[in-house]
């Protein structure tokens, strides 16, 4: 058995049976490697951030790592933004990096790279395989590592003559280490402070965010008055009709802070301290208000849902969770705009969807129209990296085959990683994307008058704009493979979009919307 073998051998007796590729010449006895292990399932991507939001996608609904191949340092390197949104989900990934050949890398070659260093970017677990012999135990520590809570981006860097090289074996799998408990203090300090009078904000992120989080939290606000948040951009959120709803931080900087303000105490259930995405001049980094103490109840990859079950137990006894009630809106009438789009959404959504939400401005008021649309999860931009909804998706709806996956997909980051659509096609995967096309960087639009950057003229303006030319979502879809729509009006979104959930396989809508700024 060569090393190749030996490591794939190893990942799928780990779980591990879902790898997302773009390999090239060091990674061809690992592709050759497939065949001999029939349980896991390669998957190609034309690009490397498509195969690394793909793996991310894949352990946000599975709550597994798959693994991702890249070729040598520069395949890691483009593939780092969603390795990076992967990093701030905290979901578990494991990456493996082919390398020239041990002997080789002396010559210095044209792709000799630190690929170390590039992986180090990510704060997360980094080894090289020395010998074919060991590289199945060091794929075991990859998946272990990878799992330790709450989740992070394993990287093993794989030399080619190591692939090759004959010796390997298996390793048997080891087991991740538990989320570490919550001491008894912390949840009895918690619950002092709700209830002691004074207003609390109860911020909650990671699992926390999922069903059994959100029951917990909606019973202490229930029964204590504190306001319950959600992380801005949470991993998974579960959320519509049956669930407690839990409003999400916002983005904006003026807007959290209204959230905040008046609140003498902020309580960390498996998030972090708020502050801006960015510096804006003039206005504070820190979104914390003056004079309101910060308290952690649980650090990230901690049990968070179990202090806030135990705590919950403490200032709510008796208490049940408030559920969303079953509400959608109605459907909408006349040109598509803005706000009338979500709605669509809305009053269409099918039952346990998975949403890929990269709408970015074109997606304020999704929230409350799909609030009480029926249960689905929610799939966020965790580190504004853009180019991830249509990539984690794809691997949403590989982890999920019976579920119905929609992308909501503002236009300009849908071209960082437009060839997923490729490997939606030949994987026949169900996922229906809505391109949210107002020809325009409108985010940007937006930030070049929070920086106090003025007015844009002529040449800045063609720097923010999508158009001319106009982009052709609808042959860009075809040509790789996935039946495309145009809808100009909300009956005719409505219409596609109820068409594409109905139809196997992927299709794509091109829904054209004026552009908020």
């Amino acid at each position: 058995m060569n090393g190749a073998q030996s490591l794939i051998r190893t990942l799928a007796d780990a779980g591990v049976d879902v790898c997302f590729a773009n390999p090239g010449t060091s990674e061809m006895h690992f592709v050759a490697a497939l065949d001999t292990v029939p349980e896991m399932h390669g998957v190609l991507g034309l690009f490397e951030g498509v195969v690394t939001g793909a793996a991310d996608g894949y352990a946000r609904v599975a709550g597994r790592p798959a693994a991702a191949l890249l070729h040598l340092g520069p395949g890691l390197g483009n593939g780092l933004a969603n390795l990076h949104n992967a990093r701030r989900a905290r979901t578990p990934v494991v990456v493996v990096v082919g390398d020239h050949a041990t002997y080789h890398k002396k010559y210095d070659a044209p792709l000799e790279s630190d690929i170390e260093a590039v992986a180090g970017s990510l704060n997360g677990w980094v080894r090289r395989c020395a010998a074919t012999g060991d590289v199945g135990a060091d794929a075991a520590a990859a998946v272990a590592a990878a799992m330790d809570a709450p989740g992070r981006v394993a990287t093993l860097v794989l030399p080619a003559d190591l692939s090759w090289g004959e010796g390997g074996r298996p390793a048997r799998p080891v087991a991740p280490k538990p989320p570490a408990p919550v001491a008894a203090p912390a949840v009895a300090r918690a619950a002092d402070l709700l209830r002691g009078g004074e207003p609390v904000v109860l911020l909650i992120g990671g699992p926390a965010c999922l069903e059994a989080g959100l029951n917990a939290t909606s019973r202490i606000s229930a029964a204590t008055g504190a306001k319950a948040l959600a992380e801005t951009f949470p991993a998974r959120l579960q959320r519509g009709a049956g669930l407690p709803a839990v409003e999400r931080l916002a983005y904006r900087s003026d807007q959290a802070t209204a959230q905040l303000a008046g609140h003498r105490h902020l309580i960390l259930a498996g998030a972090t301290a708020p502050v801006t995405f960015f510096a804006y001049p003039g206005e504070p980094s820190d979104l914390v208000p003056e004079g309101c103490r910060i308290h952690t109840l649980a650090e990230p990859g901690q049990d968070v849902v179990r202090a806030l079950t135990d705590l919950a137990d403490l200032v709510a006894p008796g208490t049940a969770p408030v559920p969303h009630p079953s509400r959608r809106p109605p459907l909408p009438s006349g040109p598509l705009t803005f706000a009338n789009w979500a709605d669509v959404i809305g009053a269409l959504l099918p039952e346990n969807a998975i949403i890929s939400d990269e709408s970015n401005t074109s997606g304020v008021l999704l929230p409350k129209a799909t609030a009480g649309a029926p249960r689905h999860d929610l799939l966020t931009l965790t580190g504004g990296a853009i180019g991830q909804g249509m990539p984690v998706a794809t691997g949403a709806a590989i982890a999920a085959p019976g579920r119905p996956v929609v992308t909501l997909q503002s236009d300009g980051s849908a071209l960082y990683t437009i060839s997923t659509l490729w490997t939606q096609a030949r994987e026949n995967l169900d996922v229906t994307t809505v391109v949210l096309n107002n020809r325009a960087y409108a985010i940007l639009r937006l930030e070049f008058q929070r920086v106090g950057a003025s007015s844009p003229g002529p040449e800045a303006a063609r720097l923010l704009s999508l158009s001319p030319p106009d982009i052709d979502f609808v042959h860009l879809a075809e040509g790789f493979g996935v039946p495309a729509t145009r809808a100009t009006t909300a009956e005719e979104l409505a219409a596609q979009f109820a068409e594409a959930l109905r139809a196997p396989g992927p299709h794509l809508i091109d829904a054209v919307i004026p552009p908020v700024l």
